[in-house]
């Protein structure tokens, strides 16, 4: 009688599907591959931790999963235990070129609901099969934020996302207004999710080991998105110049914004929000309601100028 797995079969805990540090090195040896700062690669060797990013993320048996920077494949086989697909975005030629055979070796019954977009993350503007409906991700460092974001915008039907960045960059997209380092990235990323701190990863389950420790953010979309007539980028805008001055009141930080000091005040005054304030004490809700009063502003004058 054989003993095989059935096709549709799921390794349990116990299976040696996934790497351990021995056969990363293996690979990566076979492969010629060294890690490289420019691409901010850290390759994850512990078999625990990548389960433990899988069950944090809250993966579920119906999930389409949208893993970037997937590298040797650690994190990829962990995921493709547990979701219903993985879809794979890797930059570099070399590890692109063998994740499909790794998967297919290490995974054989799982390997057809896997699939591998050969792509630089910022560039991707689609991926094949099923809209994604999570993203779980050991980000590079160097990278993270815009990745992340890029992600969120393009791809509305991810409602769940766990990333694995450098710990400073975790505190960042987590943190509250009013918190020191409470900035862009913060703000940005609260326009599509509730953002939150969701663990923390030490040096040592990396090769190489990084100099910094890492983080988990879990980011869980809005259930509706923020009303406003201001467009995203309309709102973005005025983040992206309240905090390019940060030591500055917002009047005078959103002067070239607005174009001129007084037209900052009138916008947030509009907006319910002190011309003294700054930007890192503002919600994101603030921030949407300036961007409406500039956007307003600007209708009015289309219009008197049609009159």
């Amino acid at each position: 009688m054989s003993t095989s797995p059935a096709p549709d079969a799921v390794p349990d805990a116990s299976s040696d599907a996934l790497f351990g540090a021995a056969d990363i090195r293996e690979l990566a040896g076979a492969l010629g591959v060294r890690p490289t700062k420019q691409r901010g690669q850290n390759f994850v060797i512990d078999a625990n931790t990548v389960r433990r990013i899988v069950r944090t993320a809250g993966v579920r048996p119906d999930d389409v999963v949208v893993e970037v920077g997937p590298g040797l494949g650690s994190l990829t086989l962990a995921l493709l235990e547990a979701a219903e697909r993985v879809v794979a975005v890797e930059i570099d030629d070399v590890l692109a070129g063998a994740l499909p055979a790794t998967v297919a070796a290490r995974m054989p019954h799982r390997a057809d609901r896997f699939s591998l977009v050969h792509s630089d993350a910022m560039r991707v503007t689609e991926l094949p099969g099923p809209p994604p409906t999570a993203l779980v991700a050991n980000l590079p460092y160097n990278v993270a934020v815009p990745v992340l974001l890029h992600m969120l915008e393009t791809f509305p039907s991810i409602e769940r996302t766990l990333v694995m960045v450098q710990a400073e960059v975790a505190d960042r997209l987590a943190a509250p207004p009013g918190s020191k380092v409470y900035g862009v990235p913060s703000v940005k990323a609260n326009w599509y999710a509730e953002v939150k701190r969701a663990g923390s990863i030490g040096r040592n389950v990396f090769w190489p080991a990084p100099n910094v420790d890492s983080g988990l953010v879990s980011l869980v979309r809005r259930a509706e998105p923020l009303k406003t007539t201001a467009e995203r980028s309309e709102v973005f805008a005025v983040v992206d110049a309240a905090f390019a001055q940060r030591r500055k009141t917002l009047r005078a930080a959103l002067a070239g914004w607005a174009g001129s000091a007084a037209a900052a005040e009138t916008a947030l005054v509009a907006a319910g929000v002190s011309p003294q304030a700054r930007g890192e004490s503002l919600s994101v809700e603030e921030f949407v309601r300036i961007a409406e009063n500039k956007a307003e502003e600007k209708n009015d004058h289309e219009e008197s100028g049609q009159q």
